[in-house]
């Protein structure tokens, strides 16, 4: 292996934190620790003599410049996982390793090699299931069991939910090689997917940064808006609801006097603009106080922030009779509106070939918040509970090393490089996209079986029918989901 990605020693990265578990999910009996027909091989030379492994995080000395440091057992012995094969198995990936493009990369695939060859096992994200199918396919192997080895990456929502319940997710909480206190699992699925002491799910991977605003920026030069100055508004706080309104009034307007608006400030879909307003104001639909799934749609935050974004789509967007719920993919990138509220991979899909530039930033703030806020609804990795506790062990400890942060780029984030080939300028990566991995929340409306929150409730939610008026009207049916779920 390349020495010269690793010029200080990497100890603490590698070695998990063990904590003392408890009762397994499924059939399975929890271990404490390490499972004891782990083989060991032989420690590296490097290895400092009488290093010991505990139960609180190891540390080991070596020598700068000697490669990172192995995670050993109690009694000095790097582990071994037999060579097994394990597949990181979702509905997208190719499996095949792809050559770096860059430092970073070079340097984690050197990093993945030698922990693979480190701890004796291999490891491959692929594609088996397609995205439909996934839910079932995952029902049917933890039911049914298989010699597999397989971590499953699923999408939230209640199929997931309904798993966990019936006991077919392994708890990662009995697991000593995993320690959620880490900044890798900082999307915080792993609390989304808590119960009663145990956890069914997580994420190491950096959380994927969802909805924001674009906006045209010819359309905006047309109104006398410097461009950069919304960048410059985000960088230094003002951009808030009252700020955004102000700009959306000097963009919408008759520009030629002939009594019909012209020029308009937003192309967008409602849906979208409500949940965003609604994160934007520090608030929820549904969320979790002492342990109990609870109803937020009524508190002030929520309200407010509906009714406002009511009020401004009814103000500034433009909608063409007769449109389609979509209409914006084509709108905006016609130059039918100078604003659109929506997800950032749009710019590498819907956007890609726009003629109009166009930027990317946070919804602005609202007057219950302090930060900008992004919403995180990342995919969950699962171990089936119908493997035993040494396999389940082995399997989340090799996930763990696996994804742990390439040595000498611990603060780096591998997710920007793909979004500067998807946006036009690079404040919308620097600026916007990187404090959406940093500043986000989970929320728990998708995790409540029977609750859909566009179907019961933001598809109905209008001028003519008010926010407080359409939470009214599905209150008991959603008080009797959130008891469900609470059992």
């Amino acid at each position: 292996m390349k020495k010269k990605m690793f010029n200080k020693v990497m100890a603490a990265s590698l070695a998990a934190a063990m904590t003392v578990g408890g009762v397994g999910c499924g059939n399975n009996a929890a271990s404490t620790e390490a499972p004891a027909d782990t083989t060991a091989s032989e420690a590296p030379a490097n290895d400092a003599s009488g290093t010991e492994t505990t139960t609180e995080t190891s540390t080991t000395e070596a020598v700068e410049d000697e490669g990172p440091v192995a995670l050993t057992d109690a009694d000095g012995n790097v582990y071994d996982l037999g060579g097994m094969e394990i597949i990181i198995r979702d509905w997208w990936s190719s499996g095949e390793e792809e050559e770096p493009k860059n430092a970073y990369e070079e340097a984690r695939q050197e990093y993945r090699d030698w922990v693979q060859e480190t701890y004796n096992f291999t490891i491959k994200q692929v594609a088996i299931s397609d995205w439909g199918s996934t839910p079932e396919d995952f029902l049917n192997y933890a039911t049914t069991g298989g010699d597999e080895n397989y971590v499953w990456i699923l999408r939230q929502g209640a199929e997931f939910v309904s798993a966990m319940n019936s006991g077919l997710m392994y708890d990662l909480a009995t697991l000593d090689c995993l320690d959620f206190s880490e900044n890798k699992w900082k999307s915080g699925v792993h609390e989304l997917c808590s119960k009663d002491g145990s956890i069914y799910g997580c994420s190491p991977t950096i959380p994927e940064p969802r909805g924001g605003v674009y906006f045209n920026k010819r359309l905006l030069e047309e109104a006398g808006i410097n461009p950069d100055d919304i960048y410059k508004w985000q960088e230094s706080g003002e951009w808030t609801w009252d700020k955004f309104e102000e700009v959306c009034q000097t963009i919408t307007a008759d520009t030629d006097n002939d009594g019909v608006t012209d020029r308009w400030a937003l192309v967008t879909d409602d849906s979208e603009t409500k949940n965003e307003a609604v994160w934007s104001n520090d608030a929820e639909y549904i969320g979790m106080e002492n342990g109990k799934y609870v109803n937020k749609l009524e508190s002030d935050e929520t309200l407010q922030a509906l009714n406002w974004a009511l009020d401004m789509m009814a103000k500034y967007k433009y909608m063409p009779e007769g449109a389609e719920w979509d209409y914006w993919k084509t709108s905006f990138p016609n130059g039918d509106g100078a604003f659109l509220v929506g997800q950032a991979y749009l710019a590498a899909n819907e956007f890609k070939d726009m003629e109009d530039d166009f930027g990317f930033v946070c919804f602005p703030k609202g007057p219950n918040a302090t930060d900008y806020r992004n919403c995180y609804t990342d995919n969950v990795y699962a171990i089936p509970a119908c493997y035993d506790a040494d396999k389940a062990w082995k399997i989340a400890f090799a996930l763990n090393v696996y994804t742990d942060p390439v040595p000498g780029y611990e603060d780096y984030n591998d997710r920007l490089s793909g979004y500067y080939d998807s946006f036009r300028d690079t404040e919308s990566v620097d600026l916007t996209i990187a404090r959406m991995c940093e500043n986000g929340f989970t929320t728990y409306h998708d995790m409540i079986p029977g609750l859909s929150l566009g179907e019961q409730f933001l598809w109905g939610c209008t001028l003519e029918n008010p926010p407080a008026q359409a939470a009214e009207a599905i209150r008991n049916e959603w008080a009797s989901y959130l008891e469900e779920a609470n059992k």
